[in-house]
């Protein structure tokens, strides 16, 4: 790290020289001239990290930054594992949303893959990430890149890398394709050709729409009123063709949000989790009135995620989003009343219902580390599902998780249950009085300062809880240490013992760091006997009450 002001002068003017973006030489040119030195340490302080997220940070100038020099290294880098790997001819598929600069690093990734002598073709424009993930396999690609930040916020973009199973890259070709990345001394070094590489058609999209259709049973319900949001991103028009293909009713699309936007004007961060979020969404479903809606579905703004909400009257919205962990409930008791057969899987820190679910129906069940990029390598997996939204339910059409299939999936649930006079609040009642109550909730710290990050996980592990909420800590697992199934990762796991007298059967804490975001996230599960449907108010009381204490318990352990 460079801390001397005329080294950190000299680093920036060589990082100037090479810089082939009119837009981040002009940014730097400023910093150099004002001799802003704090700006430029944050910028020179080191590399974006490439890891099994790929490159993810806030646009702008130097190597901590998102731009298109690090995207010529990072492109770079993979085109040298892959032909270290034998793939030195093979084609590359590269997708991109709508976010600022996204096309500029898809443009320049087909340059780089051209220049290096492997095959590219980039998606005709910014379309869901599942589309490219399912392209991958469809055209027989070695490689995909998809050029998104997903749901950061509007100053971030990112660079996801799938290999040519279709699925995201884990260790360790993570760690090889950053070794390579390292290895490129100067952008001098790297061919980039001006033309060369493929500009697919919508044929590629209409594959993928075709392939939708799958996930539903030929002559099911389809009556089911939908409010959509696409979250200013990338997802309606095919998340709309897909509808139209299934004979669903064309969903009210939320006006406001309908056109991609990298700004994300109505939104303080454009993820369907964040508070607000989707209040521009239940404005409308109300603005319905008489004519009534069935659901709410947004998708996030590279619409891999799929968030739903459920009416809730006597509520200020009128409307409640459903948790992650009830969709994926939810999506898996459907699935099995399909006859679904082969592993369902979820993440160490998703709810365990669907264990039970599995079990219950005499299927496989596997529990992975956070993110796609492990479900998807889950063997004879067919189905997945991580509490962030994220829901693969046609694993043999696209490898990760897809929120335009998931949609659709969920939406034929809905109209099931409509045609019974039923909803999905009325099956998630089934699924508690049938398994236990499975309430979550989650503790998520956003920071300024990674290091308070550290902080806590270092203070949890020299003074780990032996109680949260008055519930014993039964066993504590540093999951930094790994297991017999899962890899190392920075992350803590405590079981809880049940209390007979306060009606909790067991309770369960997982605590990580984001993968892609500042942030601290503390998973926190409670499990309630419910003996009876009137049992269950109090119930969920009971839950409730226990989440909240348990929050507060580990608030103060942790030092957050």
């Amino acid at each position: 790290m460079a801390t001397d002001p005329a080294e950190l002068i000299h680093r920036a003017q060589a990082w100037l020289a090479e810089d082939p973006d009119p837009e981040t030489r002009d940014e730097l040119s400023k910093l150099i001239e004002a001799e802003d030195t704090d700006e430029l340490a944050a910028r020179f302080a080191g590399t974006l990290q490439f890891g099994t997220a790929g490159l993810r940070g806030e646009l702008g100038a130097g190597p901590m930054r998102m731009n298109r020099s690090v995207v010529i290294r990072a492109a770079a880098g993979l085109a040298a594992y892959l032909k270290a790997q034998g793939d030195g001819s093979g084609l590359v598929v590269i997708g991109y949303d709508a976010r600022h600069k996204s096309a500029d690093f898809a443009r320049d990734t087909a340059a780089v893959m051209v220049g290096a002598g492997l095959r590219a073709a980039v998606l005709p424009r910014p379309l869901p990430t599942p589309v490219l993930a399912f392209a991958i396999r469809h055209l027989g690609a070695v490689a995909g890149v998809e050029v998104t930040a997903s749901h950061n916020p509007p100053r971030d973009n990112g660079y996801k890398v799938y290999l040519g199973d279709g699925s995201q890259i884990v260790p360790p070709a993570d760690g090889e394709i950053a070794a390579e990345i390292a290895a490129v001394r100067s952008l001098a070094d790297v061919p980039r050709p001006e033309a060369g590489w493929e500009t697919l058609d919508e044929t590629v999209l209409d594959a993928y729409l075709a392939r939708t259709d799958a996930v539903l049973t030929p002559g099911s319900p389809r009556d089911t009123k939908v409010v959509y949001t696409p979250m200013h991103g990338v997802g309606r028009d095919t998340l709309v063709a897909a509808f139209a293909r299934a004979g669903f009713p064309a969903p009210t699309v939320v006006a406001e949000q309908a056109e991609p936007d990298p700004d994300f004007p109505t939104v303080a961060f454009p993820n369907p989790e964040e508070p607000g979020a989707m209040d521009l969404a239940f404005a409308t479903a109300r603005d319905r009135g008489a004519a009534g809606v069935d659901i709410v579905i947004a998708n996030d703004p590279d619409a891999d995620r799929c968030a739903v909400a459920v009416p809730a009257p006597g509520t200020p919205d009128g409307w409640r989003m459903l948790r992650g962990d009830e969709v994926g409930a939810l999506l898996a008791a459907h699935l099995v009343s399909k006859r679904a057969s082969g592993t369902f899987a979820t993440t160490i820190v998703s709810s365990q219902l669907m264990s039970r679910i599995a079990a219950g129906a005499s299927l496989l069940y596997e529990e992975t580390l956070t993110g796609f990029k492990w479900l998807a390598r889950v063997d004879g997996l067919r189905y997945a599902f991580e509490e962030a939204l994220g829901y693969c339910v046609d694993p043999e059409g696209v490898r990760d998780k897809d929120g335009i299939t998931a949609a659709l999936l969920i939406t034929e649930l809905a109209a099931e249950l409509k045609q019974s006079g039923r909803t999905l609040t009325d099956l998630l009642d089934d699924l508690a009085l049938e398994f236990g109550l499975h309430a979550t909730d989650q503790l998520s710290v956003r920071v300024e300062d990674l290091s308070l990050i550290a902080d806590a996980m270092h203070r949890l592990r020299a003074q780990p809880p032996t109680a949260l909420a008055g519930l014993s800590v039964t066993r504590a697992d540093d999951l930094n240490r790994g297991t017999e199934t899962l890899p190392p990762t920075d992350g803590l796991r405590y079981y809880l013992s049940g209390s007979p007298e306060a009606g909790i059967e067991a309770a369960r804490v997982v605590v990580r760091p984001s993968g892609t975001e500042p942030k601290l996230k503390c998973y926190l599960e409670v499990v309630v006997p419910v003996p009876s449907a009137e049992a269950l108010p109090e119930a969920r009381t009971k839950a409730d009450a226990t989440l909240a204490s348990i929050k507060a318990d580990l608030s103060e352990a942790a030092g957050i």
